[in-house]
């Protein structure tokens, strides 16, 4: 079946997301090993993308973690170097679809103090013809719920929306919804399910 939409992921499927090489890269591998040991770092990016305040999240984990302070504070303030590069070829991938009248939406955990930090980097994130951003719907990934918001939303139905995410979790939970969905490993594997599914030709799928 033809999908009637696509649906992107983004953290590393348009924009690699990688805040553990950042560390290594700024504080070392063995500091970081440390501190992700002792802090739930991810737990609390997850409170900022269902919807608690950017900067209020990180700062007040910081302040309850005085030896990791500093590097805590880091997530805010470093922000954009945690989510980074582009990957081009998706990003190819998301134009193309859109330059031929495919619907292209977002299913994103990001919290909306983060998200609005990122667009004027990634201008291309407000582009989307639907947006369907975690912390503006105060529930993220692979909860069934943001599933089912976003096929309120958009109208359409579960079969023709066609998905991809880079985590198994967020992938099993939309097709347990009946979602066409694509495990991420790469944009070169995404391109052929693009063009499987008869949204793109290969020369149109290839950068």
């Amino acid at each position: 079946m033809t999908p009637e939409a696509v649906i992107f992921d983004i953290g590393n499927v348009l924009i690699e997301w990688q805040p553990e090489r950042y560390y290594d890269r700024v504080v070392g591998e063995a500091r970081r090993k440390e501190m992700f040991a002792a802090v739930d770092l991810h737990g609390m990016n997850d409170r900022v993308d269902r919807g608690e305040d950017f900067t209020a999240t990180i700062y007040e984990t910081a302040e309850a973690y005085p030896e990791f302070r500093d590097e805590i504070r880091m997530w805010h303030d470093d922000w954009i170097e945690l989510a980074k590069p582009i990957i081009p070829h998706s990003v190819h991938l998301l134009k193309t679809l859109q330059a031929k009248g495919v619907p292209v939406f977002s299913l994103t955990n990001f919290g909306i103090g983060s998200f609005e930090y990122a667009v004027p980097f990634y201008p291309f994130l407000r582009d989307f013809d639907r947006s369907y951003i975690s912390g503006h719907m105060g529930v993220i990934k692979p909860d069934t719920r943001i599933y089912e918001m976003v096929e309120q939303d958009c109208g359409i139905a579960p079969e023709r929306l066609l998905f991809t995410d880079d985590r198994i979790d967020n992938i099993n939970a939309a097709k347990a919804r009946g979602w066409q969905a694509h495990l991420f490993e790469g944009p070169q594997g995404w391109a052929e399910r693009l063009v499987n599914a008869g949204l793109l030709t290969e020369a149109e799928a290839t950068p």
